[in-house]
């Protein structure tokens, strides 16, 4: 049963009819993707890989309630498969009972492609991409820039099987492009990146002209303290900070009082308004470009996941709308402790319903002195409470005076809370699918605007970033 003669669903079937426990859930995961790297305006390398993940998740009743084991184990062969069942029942006997415990999901319909082969990319997938990454290198070469960079393609198809009669399948494409511009001598550094499902929407000569823009900003420096500034937040930073707000929004932790989202005296602040602003922040496994798992894939029990809620089909959620906070995370478990509806996570992010204006047309229409930023790294939790963010910025801060940018200004330590800065933003852009530079690499989907913050707490300058 190698990869090679073996097909996926019949690998769930097998594992569920070797299972001896009270209940199981098999999840196969197929894995395929293609990638080009660049450095200097010239390709350095492309490959093609491939594989299989299998998690097996075992639940075993007792007298005390239900226990759960997890296995998960990539390059399973035949002679992988009956060990790797046994592993997971060995590890649900010998464990306590699972706070988390539900009834395995039942009555989903069956995935009509359950039994069709995986969904593969390769290379072709950037057959149209590929010729215009190169005019853009010698766009680059004779602008007197040069071009670093990469562009991953990922095609993962999962199939989910369940001993209470559940055959789903999901096609994940997930498509990043993180493009670098440096001058010859590299005292100049900017970037720009794009989510993409199939890379037919990203536009490396447009990527390019934004970067060549943003290093002629930085031919003029100017040295700022730190301090507080209007800042214009771009959609790839607003995306890193709300979607660790979203990380931070289980309704368990906010019900026993340990998050921002906790109300003083007991409860949640569902209910409560966090921004003035018509702001509304949404999941939805359809929304066009965004597409995601209409279902419930959990490999592992945590905060905001429950290995029980394999299957459970999702639906459009708003977690905030018109600035009114409407839902937090749930699982079946958790929301029978906080009596919130059943809101699990969905593998996107939108925030809309603020204006018109591109981050352009903000930045024409900044009057006085603020900041324009590129993006953030390095965002790490300083208070749960408040969900008090720090980070740095990064690959350009630039200076705008009456409608236009004058130059680039050093990079700053930043201290802020997303929740905090939803209340004081005084306007929100056009929404626009966008890729986040911290989170990236585990969160792609996600759509924002740009916000302008009048007061942004730039706690420290940050040389030599």
């Amino acid at each position: 049963m190698s990869r090679q003669n073996s097909k996926p669903h019949e690998i769930v079937e097998r594992a569920l009819e070797l299972s001896t426990a009270d209940g199981c859930v098999v999840i196969a995961d197929e894995e395929s993707s293609a990638n080009l790297r660049w450095a200097g305006n010239a390709l350095t390398t492309n490959g093609v890989t491939r594989g299989r993940t299998l998690t097996v998740i075992a639940t075993v009743d007792g007298a005390q309630g239900t226990a759960s084991g997890v296995v998960s184990r990539s390059a399973v062969t035949a002679d992988d498969l009956e060990p790797l069942v046994r592993a997971a029942e060995a590890a649900a006997r010998g464990a306590g009972p699972a706070e988390d415990a539900q009834p395995l999901v039942t009555g989903v319909p069956t995935s009509p492609d359950f039994t069709d082969a995986p969904a593969e990319t390769d290379s072709d997938v950037f057959a149209e991409f590929a010729p215009a990454l190169g005019d853009a290198f010698a766009r680059a070469r004779s602008g007197g820039r040069e071009l670093y960079g990469f562009a991953h393609h990922e095609l993962t198809s999962t199939y989910l099987g369940t001993s209470t009669g559940l055959r789903l399948r999901h096609d994940q494409p997930t498509g990043t492009l993180e493009l670098n511009a440096k001058s010859p001598d590299r005292t100049r550094s900017t970037w720009a990146g794009r989510s993409t499902r199939d890379f037919k929407d990203v536009d490396p000569a447009e990527l390019d002209a934004e970067l060549a823009q943003r290093l002629r900003w930085a031919e003029r420096r100017i040295e700022l303290p730190a301090g507080r500034y209007e800042t214009l937040l771009p959609p790839t930073a607003v995306a890193d900070l709300l979607i660790y707000q979203l990380w931070s929004s289980t309704a368990r932790d906010a019900a026993e009082g340990r998050t921002v989202f906790s109300k003083p005296g007991g409860g949640t602040r569902i209910g409560e308004t966090l921004s003035e602003l018509p702001l509304s922040l949404r999941s939805d496994p359809h929304a066009p470009g965004l597409e995601s798992a209409p279902f419930v894939i959990a490999h592992a029990s945590g905060d905001s996941a429950s290995v029980f809620d394999n299957g459970l089909p999702l639906t459009p959620t708003d977690w905030m709308r018109d600035g009114r906070l409407e839902h937090l995370t749930t699982t079946r478990h958790t929301a029978g402790l906080t009596g919130q509806p059943v809101a699990p996570t969905i593998d996107n992010l939108v925030l809309e319903g603020g204006g018109e204006r591109s981050l352009e047309e903000m930045v024409a229409a900044t009057t006085g002195r603020g900041l324009l930023l590129t993006c953030m790294w390095y965002i790490r939790e300083v208070d749960p409470a408040t969900l008090l963010l720090t980070g740095l910025t990064r690959d350009g801060v630039y200076l705008v005076e009456d409608g236009e940018v004058v130059g680039e200004v050093n990079n700053f330590r930043f201290n802020e809370s997303p929740v905090d800065l939803l209340s004081r933003a005084s306007e929100a852009g056009r929404t626009e699918k966008t890729l986040p530079r911290e989170w990236g690499d585990w969160f792609t989907r996600s759509a924002m605007p740009a916000l302008r913050i009048p007061d942004f707490n730039m706690s420290s300058v940050s040389p030599g970033v």
